[in-house]
């Protein structure tokens, strides 16, 4: 028996709510996964991935495996992936997400959503992307004791995202070494209050809150110079009159919100990003919200 995962790309942080907050997106990764006498993994759209047991897909199905106490032989898996890699927008958790729905389809779905969500985490690091991939729309999570816990709520369907994806990969251990050590009270009030104030601005659908909420202390100022031309970005999706503009997870895209119906928006920025040799880098992609989440078939 073979079963076939859809997994949806994320944007985690969405500014101030760092390793917290999370949102799920139109642009997936699909993955089918079946037991089999031995390893076979393979990329059928040609992408470079590792075919051996360092793959993330493997590796966290064989997770659930051990988990259940259950053995395992080899698995046989195909992969496409459109979803850029070390760009910030959750390509690890769609394949951590893919790994441990489908193996636990194969064994006969013996673990809830709150098990697969911890031991996504566990393997991740922390909630803000694999919550998202898994549950789609737009997801708050706490790590807490062993356990994930998720508030999730539906994004409107009036919202667009602008994805300012550069050539080049910022991977999450540089983005992270770039972060100090400690951090100042105020700072982190700083972010609390808008964290909860940008999760509020979702529920109730007030999007002109975003950009107050957005605004980061904690990781932005520090990640930034590693991504060239991203000033610049955020000054054209500012200047275009985005909702909310922010670092999509660790970097190196950036994420704009704009209404649905903004066509404006999409051209005038595409636009501008050809206006300078530093941000000739970005490509902006047009996508919308997933509130489905992580499907099996």
């Amino acid at each position: 028996m073979a079963v076939k995962i859809l997994v949806p790309a994320t944007s985690a942080n969405v500014g101030a709510g760092f390793d917290a907050l999370g949102l799920a997106l139109s642009l997936h990764n699909t993955v089918t996964m079946e037991e089999w006498d031995k390893l076979d993994i393979m990329a059928s759209d040609g992408s470079l991935v590792p075919t051996g047991t360092s793959n993330l897909i493997y590796r966290s199905a064989k997770a659930v495996y051990e988990q259940l106490g259950k053995p395992i032989k080899g698995l046989r898996i195909r992969q496409e992936n459109p979803i850029p890699m070390a760009r910030g927008l959750g390509s690890s958790s769609a394949c951590i997400v893919a790994g441990i729905l489908g193996a636990n389809a194969l064994l006969g779905n013996p673990l809830t959503k709150r098990q697969m969500l911890t031991l996504a985490t566990s393997i991740e690091g922390h909630p803000d992307n694999v919550a998202p991939a898994m549950l789609g729309g737009f997801v708050s999570s706490v790590f807490d004791e062993g356990q994930v816990f998720t508030a999730r709520k539906e994004i409107n369907e009036e919202l667009a995202f602008a994805a300012f994806i550069p050539n080049f990969k910022l991977f999450t251990e540089k983005a992270r070494a770039a972060l100090p050590k400690t951090v100042d009270r105020r700072d982190a009030v700083y972010n609390l209050s808008r964290a909860a104030l940008a999760t509020a601005a979702f529920c109730d659908g007030d999007y002109e809150l975003l950009r107050v909420a957005t605004k980061d202390a904690l990781h932005q100022q520090y990640r930034l110079p590693l991504i060239p031309g991203g000033e610049r970005v955020f000054e054209i999706a500012w200047d275009l009159g985005a909702y909310a503009v922010y670092i999509s997870g660790a970097g190196p895209t950036i994420m704009a919100v704009v209404h649905r119906d903004n066509c404006e928006f999409f051209e005038k920025a595409e636009e501008a990003l050809l206006e300078q040799p530093e941000t000739m880098a970005f490509s902006l992609r047009r996508m919308l919200a997933d509130n489905t989440g992580a499907v099996v078939e």
